[in-house]
């Protein structure tokens, strides 16, 4: 397939019923040449019948925060008020977009919609994306925004103690830079959508797309709350205990995880309509609960932690992944662990290892 044609149909996956000579100003060709390689196409079988019903293609799509990451890793024991060898090291991050290449790693299609701003940074931060799987034709580019970023210090066992997020730019990522992507979310097989993102633009996804499936990452217990409003939409819900308890209103102990609470606390969430809650309870595992009334916990050791900030982002990507998969709720809830213990033993947000093989590995030496 020619790039002109990859061109071609990402725009009938935007917009099925685009004009020719919409295509053709929107390519800077003729529409005698936009015709000519519609007709290819269609020979080919990635068009089929009329109207530009593309052939069948299983895709998700993340939506969410992209920004730089900036790494602060001590080699002895922080200092208070001093400086501390160490090394400082910078990659692509993000809420959404870590999901999303955690998602293309695990072999999945997954587009990423984000802002990011008309600055190196921004430049970089889509071309590395692109590199790791990540299908970034739709993002979104603000002019007279700076990409944003985030400065995060961990200690000598790689938990992070501080951190400062510049996300100015998603404040300016409104339901306009949506609308023109509705055909595409449409037809995705699931939206995955972390709590970046600001009120309005939450509204206008769940607002315009009734029959999508969604899932959520809760990001931090400060963000969360925006969620609960769209609890009724929300297929699958991933928050940690203190995220559940912002969104609830419920006292999650953590000195009380046993699971008749973690039950009640579900039941809360799935009053609300959520269909499928896994909270993430750190070192001690994983719980899930679905409101038929099904559930189950797991929990697996990891002997190697270098660097926490990417774990519940793997483990996000692999909930989906287990779902698209169909894999049964036990199975799912290992396969997200130790998607979340390889990003752990990593230096990086992104362990470059992840795959569904090397999970794999993982869990089957962990039995």
């Amino acid at each position: 397939m020619t790039n002109r044609e990859r061109q071609l149909l990402q725009l009938l996956q935007t917009n099925p019923l685009i004009s020719q000579q919409e295509l053709a100003e929107a390519l800077g060709i003729s529409r005698s040449a936009v015709a000519t390689h519609l007709t290819n196409l269609t020979a080919k079988g990635a068009i089929k019948g009329r109207g530009y019903i593309l052939s069948e293609r299983r895709y998700s799509v993340v939506i969410g925060g992209a920004n730089m990451d900036i790494l602060g890793t001590p080699g002895q024991a922080l200092t208070p008020g001093s400086s501390t060898p160490g090394t400082v090291s910078y990659s692509p991050g993000g809420v959404g977009r870590n999901i999303a290449e955690n998602l293309a790693r695990l072999g999945e299609d997954c587009y990423l919609i984000a802002p990011v701003g008309d600055d190196h940074s921004g430049r970089q931060l889509t071309e590395l994306s692109s590199q790791a799987g990540i299908d970034t034709s739709q993002m979104v580019t603000i002019p007279g925004h700076a990409t944003s970023s985030y400065l995060s210090l961990v200690d000598e066992q790689g938990e992070m103690q501080q951190a400062i997020a510049d996300m100015a730019i998603l404040d300016a990522f409104g339901p306009d830079y949506l609308r023109k992507h509705l055909g595409l979310l449409a037809r995705a097989e699931l939206l995955v959508l972390d709590t970046n993102l600001k009120n309005s633009t939450l509204e206008c996804l769940f607002g315009q797309l009734p029959e999508q499936r969604f899932f959520v990452d809760c990001v931090s217990s400060s963000k969360a709350p925006k969620i609960r409003p769209f609890l009724s939409r929300i297929h699958t819900l991933k928050p940690n205990l203190a995220e559940a308890e912002a969104i609830s209103g419920i006292h999650a102990d953590p000195a009380d995880i046993s699971d008749s609470a973690l039950q009640a606390l579900a039941q809360w969430f799935h009053r609300e309509g959520v269909e499928r809650l896994f909270i993430s309870l750190a070192s001690e595992g994983l719980f899930y609960s679905h409101r038929s009334g099904e559930s189950c916990r797991q929990r697996l050791n990891c002997h190697t932690v270098i660097n926490s900030n990417g774990a519940g982002d793997a483990l996000m990507a692999a909930l989906c992944h287990s779902w698209l998969q169909q894999m049964p709720a036990d199975k799912t809830c290992r396969f997200a662990l130790a998607a979340a213990n390889l990003a752990l033993a990593s230096q990086t947000t992104i362990n470059p290892e992840m795959s569904r093989l090397n999970v794999a590995q993982l869990l089957s030496e962990s039995m």
